[in-house]
């Protein structure tokens, strides 16, 4: 033993990981450090200390206590480190090898691994020990396909993979189900009313921290001792905005079980990895909802677009619904504290931008919601009072309308389909130029390559045409969720944020017959949730209603004007 171990401590390090509790009692940490301790005192090793990693994998080396075992080794506090076998310094093969051979002697470290008896100062017992790293990572590798097997076949079954108890639910301590938890299911209720009222992630988290209510996982560690890596008991408000945003998206408080929506590239690479919604294993009502489908397909319609604040730090209830009919950008509200509340007015967003790239659409908002709600009550009205002809109506609309759209993207679909054919017969007419000597290689690739970014469009294009078709034809009506919003709603005095997104799928501005004109006529089309646009008066729709047969042939109607 040469003096610089002797006057440097021994490190004794010991690992267990979750897979590693397999194999039994053999690996436990408390057996580890009972071979270590003898192990040192036997051979009178300087100094010894533990350096214990509980819980994590051999596949990686970023552990606490590893980390500083080689910090305090950087630092020449160490002269031996001791493990009771090769996998528990780690199950990496080149890793593994690596520290061994190279980082190690570079610090003047000797490395033993009793089990293994691989003893760095000793050449003759490292002959086998590339082999037992291999072995090591093989390990780690078989256990990784067998986990992986296993959770497959749980997602399968449409058991829950998560081990987390989402934040509104608590496990059944006898099913191990999910089941409410009421305290905490209230929030959820409330952040989803607040984000379909209009309010944005960051919004609902400055509200939440203003009223103190405990983030997620401080609530679970005060409610039920849970610990999460992501506690922070010094400041149990902090609401973050990615937290919000994320419980919106969360299709469990649908009732839903979504499986298999993330994963790890390999047992070595352990970033995840999101999968598309078609990709996953989605399986309905496994446990109680929390909200409603309504509510959930409204706050993602609100997530869609971006909601700011005014320079009067106040939330538009229109914010995101209404747009220009011309350039089809978002209209902007304009009010301010010097003027008075009927001169708030909406302008075009592009217009505000470059005066000159469209018009400006000017609308008061006082004049928008007495056609909003003027309209909202009318289309309600005939929807309760004549639900069987008011759905006959929508259906025959919403039908000639799918069928003009399709029809649209069809010939687009035959058109891409003709110029592929086109672009074929003229690469195999250039490559027979090209072969017979009737142009060069240059003359080839120059008429050639003109050509080759339009069929790569056209080729990847027309499976994506194929499912947009494939799409509208598949398409159902909203008419039933519709009928069943105006029973409920049969009293409507006012506009809320929250009704209106109920309703209403966007509201579309013309600009007015004469511009800048204050007795004009303006169009305003408005657009509703799950039926489309619904005609532009009682009378109209009184008259479609009575006869809604006659509707199959007609194609549009007028929307309804503003002065």
């Amino acid at each position: 033993m040469n003096q610089s171990n002797q006057i440097r401590k021994t490190a004794l390090y010991c690992r267990l990981s979750q897979d590693d509790g397999i194999e039994g009692d053999s690996n436990s940490i408390q057996n580890q450090k009972a071979i270590l301790q003898k192990f040192a005192e036997d051979h009178h090793f300087p100094s010894p200390c533990f350096y214990v990693d509980d819980g994590f994998s051999g596949g990686t080396f970023q552990r606490p206590a590893f980390q500083q075992m080689i910090s305090d080794m950087e630092n020449g506090e160490i002269g031996i480190i001791v493990t009771k076998d090769l996998s528990r310094l780690g199950r990496n093969q080149l890793h593994t090898g690596l520290y061994i051979e190279e980082r190690f002697p570079m610090f003047g470290v000797r490395y033993i691994a009793i089990n293994d008896n691989v003893d760095t100062d000793s050449s003759e017992s490292n002959d086998l020990m590339p082999f037992k790293n291999l072995f090591n990572e093989w390990f780690i590798r078989d256990t990784s396909r067998k986990i992986r097997a296993v959770l497959k076949a749980k997602a399968e079954r449409g058991e829950r993979l998560g081990t987390r108890t989402p934040y509104g639910y608590r496990k059944d301590p006898d099913t191990k189900k999910l089941i409410v938890d009421e305290e905490a299911a209230a929030i959820v209720r409330r952040i989803f009313a607040m984000c379909a009222g209009g309010s944005g992630p960051s919004q609902i988290a400055r509200i939440l921290k203003k009223e103190q209510i405990l983030t997620p996982t401080m609530y679970a560690y005060t409610r039920y001792g849970i610990t999460h890596t992501c506690l922070d008991t010094a400041h149990p408000y902090n609401w973050s905005d990615s937290a919000i945003a994320n419980l919106l998206e969360n299709e469990i408080y649908l009732g839903n079980t979504v499986n298999m929506k993330y994963s790890t590239k390999s047992y070595k690479d352990k970033r995840r990895v999101e999968h598309p919604r078609e990709e996953c294993m989605v399986f309905e009502n496994t446990h109680p909802a929390l909200i409603t489908r309504e509510v959930w397909d409204m706050v993602q319609r609100v997530r869609k677009n971006k909601r700011r604040l005014t320079k009067m730090e106040e939330q538009s209830k229109y914010s995101g619904l209404v747009f220009c009919a011309d350039c089809g950008s978002n209209m902007v509200l304009h009010r301010a504290h010097t003027m008075s509340a009927s001169y708030n007015h909406f302008t075009c967003r592009t217009y505000k931008k470059d005066g000159e790239a469209c018009t400006g659409h000017y609308i008061r908002e006082c004049v928008l919601d007495e056609i909003v709600l003027e309209d909202l009550r009318r289309v309600t009205s005939a929807a309760r009072e004549h639900p069987e002809k008011f759905a006959a109506y929508i259906g025959s609309k919403q039908s000639t309308e799918l069928q003009r759209e399709i029809r649209r993207q069809e010939k687009e679909l035959a058109a891409m389909r003709k110029r592929k054919m086109e672009l074929d017969t003229i690469f195999k007419k250039l490559y027979e130029d090209s072969v017979l000597g009737r142009i060069t290689t240059e003359q080839f690739q120059m008429l050639s390559g003109s050509y080759t970014e339009e069929q790569s469009r056209i080729t990847a294009g027309i499976p994506q045409k194929e499912s947009e078709i494939q799409c509208l034809r598949e398409t159902v009506s909203g008419t039933d969720s519709f009928l069943d919003k105006a029973k409920r709603y049969t009293d409507i005095t006012e506009l809320t944020p929250e009704l209106l997104r109920l309703f209403i799928e966007k509201i579309v501005v013309h600009e007015k017959e004469v511009k800048w004109s204050k007795h004009a006529p303006q169009t305003v089309e408005i657009y509703y949730n799950g039926i489309g646009y619904v005609g532009s008066g009682q009378q109209d729709v009184e008259e479609a209603l009575e006869a809604p047969e006659s509707l199959q042939t007609q194609d549009t109607e007028k929307p309804r004007q503003a002065s």
